[in-house]
């Protein structure tokens, strides 16, 4: 992914204002056959025999001791399910999903196309334009697949084969993307959370995980904490009290104690301050104020909740 195109604030208004589209933020494989479907039900933490044709939910691939291995969008279809992941997760998704095919009646494909996210209001209509018609759920016009992939409370697609993408949108790179990512409080695998995070500590539950399924890998530790237990940390955002731009995993210091890392930061303008995302220690409530401390450097900061877009919950 570029980092930009040569005008940051530009492709950020359109993300956020307009339209842009973003190139590699995230990979598409398919899972096919007559087995596809219960061979994911053992595997993910969503309902996929529950789920609808042509319809779209969230699930988590876990490992068998309840960790994040990565974060994935279902896309349901009679005997198919694809799986659209992280970019930079999807060998990780391949290799799990190879490793417990044992006699299954399913082919693993990745597609090799070119993948974009479609982001911002007028979305939509860009997608209209294109003749790909903007889905409830996903749909496939010309061998194009197209999903309904909100960004936090902005419209996003996730855009699946041959289109000129900058014929209907801004083309924005990585920081521009980041900085709306953060904002709206969309972490990355391997970057923000990782197989050391418990799914309740990135609040991915709500959304991913079905409580009344049969039986998934790394099914137990969730469950338990859901019915009787909590988390040490949780996902926040953080808000940087001056103009700079801490460096990725500064530490966030409260009262001599470390309380978290930096994993990702960008200069938002809807927030009108550098932020950045953290697994925080629980005892740091929203609204406390921490140093943000690294080699060289410290600045103040506020530890939020997500997103960071929404005022009406910030305090």
């Amino acid at each position: 992914m570029s980092d930009s195109y040569g005008d940051v604030t530009g492709e950020y208004f359109a993300l956020r204002d307009d339209v842009g589209a973003v190139a590699g933020v995230h990979s598409l494989i398919w899972v096919r056959g007559k087995d596809a479907v219960s061979f994911l039900d053992g595997l993910l933490s969503q309902d996929i025999a529950a789920m609808d044709s042509q319809s779209v939910a969230k699930a988590l691939l876990l490992t068998p001791q309840g960790k994040l291995r990565a974060t994935l969008t279902l896309l349901r279809d009679d005997e198919a399910v694809g799986l659209i992941c992280d970019a930079g997760r999807v060998d990780v998704v391949l290799e799990d999903l190879a490793r417990f095919k044992f006699r299954v009646a399913a082919d693993i494909d990745l597609f090799d196309g070119p993948v974009f996210d479609l982001i911002g209001p007028n979305a939509a209509p860009a997608l209209d334009s294109a003749g790909l018609g903007p889905p409830a759920g996903w749909s496939v016009h010309d061998e194009v697949v197209v999903a309904n992939v909100p960004l936090g409370s902005i419209p996003r697609y996730v855009v699946a084969g041959a289109v000129e993408m900058g014929t209907v949108a801004r083309m924005a790179g990585r920081l521009a993307f980041d900085a709306v990512r953060i904002e709206t409080g969309e972490p990355v695998v391997g970057r923000d959370i990782d197989e050391k995070t418990i799914p309740q500590e990135a609040d991915v539950v709500d959304a991913s995980v079905s409580f009344t399924k049969g039986c998934y890998l790394g099914q137990e530790l969730v469950a338990r904490i859901d019915s009787r237990g909590r988390v040490n940390r949780h996902l926040r955002g953080v808000v940087v009290a001056t103009n700079v731009v801490p460096p990725l995993g500064a530490s966030l210091v409260f009262h001599g104690k470390t309380v978290g890392e930096l994993t990702s930061v960008a200069e938002s303008l809807a927030v009108r301050a550098p932020i950045g995302l953290a697994l925080v220690r629980r005892e740091v409530e929203p609204g406390t104020k921490v140093t943000i401390e690294w080699d060289g450097g410290s600045v103040a900061g506020e530890v939020r909740l997500l997103p960071l877009d929404d005022a009406s919950i910030q305090t």
